[in-house]
C-alpha cells in the first residue's frame, strides 16, 4: 500500500510593499516600516525604518518578512512603488521631481573621494536640485593650484570641505590663506570615516590611533574589519541619512552649501 504523498508546504501569501506598510524580518527580529524600494543585483530590496528611525535593507526573498506573526512574501506594488519621499536623505524638503538644474558656476571641493561620495550618499538630491557640483581634491595639498586654476569670483564662489579643522593643524595651516569668494569649512575628526556615527556602523565608538600609524588601516586593524577598501565599505553601508552624520559635519555642508548657492548672478 503507497503511503500518502507528503503535504506540499503551504505559499507564503505575496503583499504588495506598499508604502508605511509595517513588517517584521523573520531572520534578525528587525521591525518597521516600508519606506523605499531598491535593486540590487541579488534582487529586489526592501528598505525598512523602525520606531526610532533606524534604517535597514532587506531582500525580498520568499517567506521572508512576519505580518502578525505570519510569513508572508513582500513584492513590488503592481502600479506603482511606494510614494515618493517627502524628505531627501539630508532631511530637506524634497522638490518635486524634475530635470536636474543645469550646473553652476560655483563648487564644492572636498579633500578625497570618500568625502565626495558620503555628501553625494546625503545630499545628493539637494545638490541636484540646486546645480551644484562637488569635486574632489585628491588631497588637501592640491586646494591652492585649484584654486588659482578655478578663478573664484562673486559669480563664482567656492565652498571647500576640510577634514580636522583644528588649531595648530596642517589642515588650518592649508587653509589660512584661501582669498575673497572662498569658503572653508570643517569638522575635528582625523578622517571623514570618523564623522559617522558608531552606531551606524556597529561600534562602540572609533579607535584611537597613535600617530604615525596610517589612521584607516589603524582602524581597519582595530576593528578587524580588513583591509581600508573592506573599511570603506562598511561605512558607506551604514550611511543612510543625516541621522548616520555627526552634527560637525552636517552643519559644515549645510554651510557650503547655502554659501554657493548664494552667489550673484550664478549660472
Amino acid at each position: 500500500m503507497l503511503a500518502n504523498p507528503r503535504r506540499a508546504k503551504p505559499r507564503a501569501p505575496e503583499v504588495a510593499a506598499e508604502r508605511d506598510l509595517v513588517v517584521e524580518d523573520a531572520a534578525t527580529g528587525f521591525c518597521g516600516a516600508v519606506v523605499g524600494l531598491e535593486k540590487s543585483y541579488s534582487g529586489d530590496l526592501v528598505r525598512l525604518e523602525d520606531r526610532r528611525g533606524a534604517t535597514r535593507v532587506f531582500l525580498m526573498l520568499p517567506a521572508a518578512f512576519l505580518i502578525d506573526g505570519r510569513a508572508v512574501t513582500l513584492v513590488r506594488p503592481r502600479t506603482r512603488g511606494p510614494q515618493a519621499a517627502t524628505t531627501t536623505a539630508s532631511g530637506s524638503r524634497a522638490a518635486p521631481r524634475s530635470r536636474a538644474r543645469t550646473a553652476r558656476a560655483s563648487r564644492i571641493f572636498v579633500e578625497g573621494v570618500h568625502d565626495a561620495t558620503l555628501v553625494e550618499r546625503v545630499w545628493g538630491a539637494d545638490l541636484r536640485a540646486e546645480g551644484v557640483v562637488v569635486e574632489s581634491l585628491d588631497g588637501l595639498d592640491n586646494l591652492a593650484a585649484r584654486l588659482e586654476e578655478f578663478g573664484p569670483a562673486a559669480h563664482r564662489r567656492a565652498g571647500v570641505l576640510v577634514d580636522h579643522l583644528v588649531a595648530g593643524s596642517k589642515e588650518m595651516r592649508l587653509t589660512g590663506e584661501v582669498g575673497e569668494h572662498v569658503l572653508v569649512c570643517g569638522h575635528p575628526y582625523i578622517d571623514v570615516w570618523e564623522a559617522v556615527k558608531p552606531a551606524s556602523v556597529r561600534i562602540a565608538a572609533w579607535p584611537r590611533i597613535p600617530r604615525g600609524t596610517d589612521w584607516k588601516t589603524g582602524i581597519c586593524r582595530e576593528l578587524r574589519w580588513g583591509t581600508p577598501q573592506d573599511g570603506w565599505r562598511r561605512v558607506l553601508a551604514g550611511v543612510h541619512d543625516f541621522r548616520d552624520l555627526e552634527v560637525d559635519l552636517l552643519r559644515s555642508v549645510e554651510e557650503l552649501i547655502d554659501f554657493v548657492t548664494a552667489a550673484a548672478d550664478d549660472t
